[in-house]
């Protein structure tokens, strides 16, 4: 399955649970085991299971594949395994715990999320999504303001 129709199926299907804050990264240049890693938050057990159980779907509906899943029972944190991408559903407490996103967040994919307003048209399902070669994703970093050099007055010294 294509790596963009992966993430996209994955991300609806996080929409449709109304998941928090989801991020994608590329992990392809630290890992060979997987190309993407998906973390995203829900408030509550019951709903970290909704989420896993909707990305699940969506990824088979899709076409793809669902390796494993790790986590339901307990609810606190999911993982998804679907093969070329690993999806991670973390409650708010845990995620800012473990901050998955520095291990794995190097290289952020943009992914165009659904908007938020009942009165959008716009689908989260729109090719949208930007290619991880994409350098834009990231927001560049500002260079450092330098202060004004100051001048030292110069330090008379008298010989006595």
């Amino acid at each position: 399955m294509d790596i963009r129709k992966l993430q996209r199926a994955i991300v609806d299907g996080l929409e449709d649970v109304k998941a928090q804050d989801i991020r994608v990264f590329n992990t392809s240049h630290l890992t060979e085991l997987f190309d993407r890693v998906v973390v995203a938050s829900g408030n509550s057990n019951r709903q970290t299971k909704a989420l896993a159980s909707s990305v699940r779907e969506k990824v088979k509906e899709a076409g793809g594949e669902i390796v494993s899943t790790e986590g339901e029972d307990i609810g606190e944190w999911v993982l998804v395994d679907c093969g070329d991408a690993i999806v991670h559903i973390l409650q708010p407490a845990l995620r800012q715990y473990y901050n998955l996103e520095e291990i794995w967040g190097e290289k952020p994919v943009r992914v165009k999320l659904a908007n938020t307003s009942p009165f959008s048209g716009a689908r989260a399902s729109e090719p949208e999504d930007e290619d991880e070669d994409d350098d834009s994703a990231a927001p560049a970093a500002k260079p450092a303001r330098k202060s004004p050099a100051r001048k030292s007055p110069a330090r008379k010294t008298s010989a006595k």
